[in-house]
């Protein structure tokens, strides 16, 4: 079997189509679950907070000569910060997005369990054990 035979099994297997589509679904569901911490969670955490943008929180951990007040501006004079206000934002973002798949997979779990499972064939009976030693006898019989 050559290689491009065998690549174009696993291509076109199951399994390779739905880690695919997962793959790109999953990018898709990333960028709304950013913009749902972004511009609807964040903005409302900040309020309560005190009017804080998280993600323009640093400490600024080396010299700050022209007294530099904005994250972008630092970083680009190559002064080095402790950005933990982005690093909460994306942890905002985690949690979300782990509670938010944790309900869809237990929404299918659900559903999977509520289908009927298929009913078992029914067993033939056990035949009583006199009923054998009689068939063992009339066997014997005819020989």
């Amino acid at each position: 079997m050559s290689i491009v035979q065998e690549f174009k099994e696993f291509a076109v297997k199951g399994n390779a189509m739905d880690l695919a589509v997962g793959v790109i679904i999953g990018g898709a569901f990333g960028k709304i679950v950013d913009s749902i911490v972004g511009d609807l969670i964040m903005p409302l955490v900040s309020r309560v907070v005190g009017k804080l943008d998280f993600s323009n929180l640093f400490v600024v951990l080396g010299d700050n000569p022209n007294n530099l007040v904005a994250l972008a501006e630092i970083k680009k004079a190559g002064i080095p910060v402790f950005a933990y206000g982005s690093f909460l934002t994306i942890l905002v973002n985690f949690v979300i997005l782990a509670f938010i798949i944790f309900m869809m997979v237990k929404q299918l779990n659900r559903l999977r369990n509520e289908a009927p499972a298929p009913e078992p064939e029914p067993e033939a009976p056990v035949t009583p054990e006199d009923v054998m030693l009689l068939r063992e006898i009339r066997d014997s019989l005819k020989k």
